[in-house]
């Protein structure tokens, strides 16, 4: 799992920030300007199977 803050950037430009929050995690989306356009909380069994998805996406 994820024990500090972690940001992804792509190839536009945007991020996503991934940060723990007590039993939860934030996920921060930022457009190239910086700007924020979506903020999800999500458990940490959420998380797993969001990156399990990406994974077989990939």
């Amino acid at each position: 799992m994820i024990n500090g803050g972690r940001t992804i950037h792509t190839a536009d430009g945007s991020s996503v920030t991934i940060t723990p929050r007590g039993i939860e995690y934030d996920l921060h989306v930022r457009n190239a300007a910086g700007e924020t356009v979506a903020t999800v909380v999500m458990t940490a069994g959420d998380l797993v199977a969001l990156r399990a998805e990406m994974e077989e996406a990939a």
